[in-house]
């Protein structure tokens, strides 16, 4: 069992550097995708991360060992790696058709569908403030598309093919999740990534066109740089914080992701008004908002386990993409 090392300052610092990382990240894609298309930002940036994260397991003289992986071990590499590379693509994809704050506060969904995944799956129990958590969450996300219900269930138009998308993304990353938990008996998380990154930048090279960086702008080749290395500072700073803070605590500050992206486009468009315009955010969504933030952050705080380890997937896109 881990024990963390008690400097709880250290993993606060590090866990709001995550949550604001991946606040950024919707941003930052939006502007890419202008003129990229989602197959290639994302085979960029895992090729950029397993790059980086190779490099550092080659130093650490601890790369995956294949041999260590069994015929079901595989399957279930298989299953993550599917879910991984779902979950990376539809991100952006939906993002193409949503607003970033829209998008952060939508992607929330995947901690909470890996909580029920685990109910599921591994017979686990959810506690009395765990259920009241999901409530809350629930209530906040009606709330924050209380205006744009009818287009959800309608499922027409862009909006609510970019929910459907979301919410897709959100539950393949639960799966890449799940999937990812039972590789961590044969491997360590960060080999098992190494081998994700690796597998998804082969997967992901036939639709990509890696050609068309040459097209972007100086503003577009920064935000593309950007999303690379969110990809993997991002990880660095959450897979640090946990070995100094507890799993619950951390997630619950990494759930602040939203926020963060809420405060970074009112900035912008005070800033850049050309390039970030102000998203049209009611009191009732940003009450929404704040719900849904409340309510994943309790949800995480809510474990009945009071000993956790640091073997837990990593949020993907945006978290968790």
């Amino acid at each position: 069992m881990h024990a963390t090392s008690g400097h709880w300052k250290f993993g606060l610092w590090l866990a709001l550097t995550t949550a604001l990382l991946w606040g950024l990240l919707p941003i930052a894609l939006t502007i890419v995708l202008e003129d990229m298309d989602a197959f290639t930002i994302t085979w960029y940036r895992f090729s950029t991360a397993g790059l980086a994260l190779g490099l550092y397991l080659a130093w650490r003289r601890r790369l995956p060992k294949i041999s260590a992986l069994t015929s079901q071990s595989w399957v279930l590499f298989a299953v993550a790696l599917i879910g991984l590379c779902a979950n990376y693509v539809l991100y952006p994809l939906a993002l193409h058709r949503m607003n970033p704050t829209g998008a952060q506060v939508l992607i929330q969904l995947a901690p909470v569908f890996l909580l029920f995944g685990g109910v599921l799956v591994f017979r686990e129990r959810l506690s009395a403030l765990q259920w009241a958590g999901v409530i809350v969450f629930v209530t906040g996300l009606l709330l924050f598309f209380h205006d744009r219900l009818a287009d959800i269930v309608s499922g027409e138009g862009q909006f609510g093919l970019g929910v459907l998308m979301m919410i897709g993304a959100a539950l393949t990353w639960a799966v890449y999740g799940l999937a990812q938990k039972q590789l961590l008996n044969r491997l360590a998380s960060e080999q098992v990534l190494l081998m994700l990154y690796l597998g998804a930048m082969l997967v992901l090279l036939p639709p990509a066109h890696p050609g068309t960086v040459a097209e972007l702008s100086t503003l577009q080749l920064a935000m593309l740089g950007f999303c690379c290395l969110n990809t993997v500072v991002a990880y660095g700073c959450f897979a640090e914080a946990l070995e100094h803070w507890e799993v619950s605590r951390v997630s619950a500050v990494v759930a602040l992701a939203p926020l963060f992206t809420m405060l970074a486009m009112y900035v912008g468009s005070r800033i850049w008004p050309s390039l970030a315009s102000m998203e049209r955010l009611n009191v009732l969504n940003v009450v929404g908002a704040l719900m849904v933030v409340t309510g994943s952050m309790t949800t995480a705080l809510g474990s009945r386990s009071a000993r956790q380890t640091v073997q837990s997937p990593v949020p993907g896109a945006g978290t968790i993409a």
